[in-house]
């Protein structure tokens, strides 16, 4: 192992101990950026930085799992990155299509396709589906795959369903109007009948959101760490945590 090895260990160890049991996050969703930028720094194709962010994910999901995280959301692909070149993005997609069946044979984790299924090529909506379908009995951490995920486009969607709902019992815009609360919206998000999410982490050094999770992280903590999502390490997921058990949370300004 060698002494920085050691010294990586022994340090990784202290983390975990800071961490209160009753601090962890319920629910973690994290933006894996920086995977372009990491294969590009390599002088290598684009693709190879989506390979290499794709084989973090099982290890990122067992730390959460070590950790008693209950539900984790993946930001795989955005709505927008639908309009990257064709190349990059069926690479892309067959990388996804990959992942996503890896994570369903080890029977781990309960997986839950989150996006707008309908913008998405046949065959990755349908592996996506058997996804679900193959992990459904599964007694595990939920992980909520978004891919073809957009906010606005989620929002539109949640409407959409609200509205249809309505008009097939017969209700009119007007009494929609009287009655209609945020219950009602969250109710027909992609996420119904999740908790929102504590913490919201997004790797690579960019501070937005990018249109994820608009409804849901009114209430969220954020933690915005430099490091590409390729090489980001267990440490850096564990001062995120306890970055997030160190604050006080309070809802409202």
């Amino acid at each position: 192992m060698g002494l920085p090895g050691l010294l990586y260990r022994i340090y990784q160890r202290r983390l975990m101990a800071s961490i209160p049991p009753d601090k962890v996050p319920r629910h973690v969703a994290v933006m894996i950026d920086g995977n372009r930028r990491w294969a590009r720094a390599l002088g290598n194709h684009v693709s190879s930085g989506h390979q290499a962010g794709a084989e973090k994910i099982p290890e990122f999901l067992g730390w959460c799992e070590e950790l008693g995280v209950e539900v984790v959301t993946i930001y795989m692909l955005s709505t927008d990155n639908l309009a990257r070149p064709a190349d990059e993005l069926e690479a892309l997609l067959r990388i996804i299509e990959d992942i996503v069946d890896r994570l369903a044979a080890t029977r781990r984790w309960r997986l839950h396709p989150v996006g707008a299924a309908d913008l998405l090529p046949e065959s990755v909506a349908r592996r996506l589906k058997e996804a679900f379908e193959r992990t459904a009995d599964v007694d595990g951490m939920l992980v909520n795959v978004a891919v073809g995920y957009g906010g606005r486009q989620e929002l539109t969607d949640a409407v959409r369903s609200l509205l249809q709902e309505h008009a097939d019992r017969g209700t009119t815009l007007q009494e929609l109007a009287e009655t209609l609360d945020v219950d009602d919206i969250s109710r027909h998000l992609y996420t119904k009948g999740q908790p929102d999410p504590d913490l919201i982490i997004r790797t690579s050094g960019e501070q937005r959101l990018s249109g994820f999770l608009l409804w849901q992280s009114a209430h969220s903590e954020f933690y915005f760490c430099e490091a590409l999502w390729p090489d980001f390490r267990k440490v850096d997921f564990l001062r995120a945590i306890r970055s997030y058990a160190a604050r006080n949370r309070r809802y409202g300004l």
